[in-house]
């Protein structure tokens, strides 16, 4: 989806930059459950990278956790234009408990950690005390608040996310003072049928937003 929506940006004439976090797809270090802070800090090094070798960067575009990622760099760090949130997660206690069952919050206080594991039985990451208290403690309604109201925010969500309700992308349409919201019909969580209504309706707000900067 993002190489997509990249090829998307090329061909309107803005340069995209992709990468992977911390721990995560080809970059170093170890996957760590939650992780928010850290997200904003891969984020916020990469565009330092890119200011540092005279690069505008005007936009920053998250999906899922990376939606995430991108509003809560953008109540910290009040530099960049155009945000977009491509289905983030608004209420953050939702869906642990179908991950981590029932009683995760017993189960972690007494034993420190719960681990994910395979149907093999294989341990695929661990999730820990202290990182399951940062999703549990990260507020995305306070990081909402704190956009900046020159700040243009989208965002989109699929009306069929089978992993995050469309109930989110309502509550964050609510709170962010300069904001647009755009509902797919039928998209589920990958938008895997609905590339191509979600690739246009990104690239042409970033477009229409970067030309409004100029």
């Amino acid at each position: 989806m993002m190489a997509e929506l990249s090829f998307a940006l090329e061909k309107q004439g803005i340069s995209a930059f992709r990468f992977d976090f911390s721990g995560n797809g080809e970059s170093e270090g170890s996957f760590g459950f939650a992780n928010y802070r850290k997200e904003v800090d891969d984020l916020h090094a990469v565009i330092q990278h890119f200011t540092a070798a005279n690069r505008i960067v005007s936009a920053i575009i998250g999906h899922s956790k990376g939606g995430n990622a991108v509003v809560l760099y953008a109540s910290l760090h009040h530099d960049i234009p155009i945000v977009v949130n491509v289905s983030g997660r608004f209420k953050m206690g939702r869906g642990i408990e179908k991950l981590l069952g029932s009683d995760y919050l017993e189960r972690v206080k007494k034993d420190g950690f719960i681990d994910i594991k395979s149907q093999a039985g294989k341990v695929l990451f661990r999730v820990t005390e202290e990182s399951l208290m940062e999703r549990l403690n990260t507020d995305m309604h306070e990081a909402g608040l704190k956009v900046d109201q020159d700040c243009k925010v989208l965002t989109v969500h699929g009306s069929a996310d089978e992993v995050i309700p469309v109930e989110d992308a309502l509550a964050f349409a609510k709170i962010i003072p300069n904001h647009e919201l755009r509902i797919i019909e039928g998209a589920n969580h990958d938008y895997s049928n609905h590339r191509d209504e979600l690739v246009p309706i990104v690239s042409d707000f970033i477009k229409a937003n970067v030309h409004r900067l100029l």
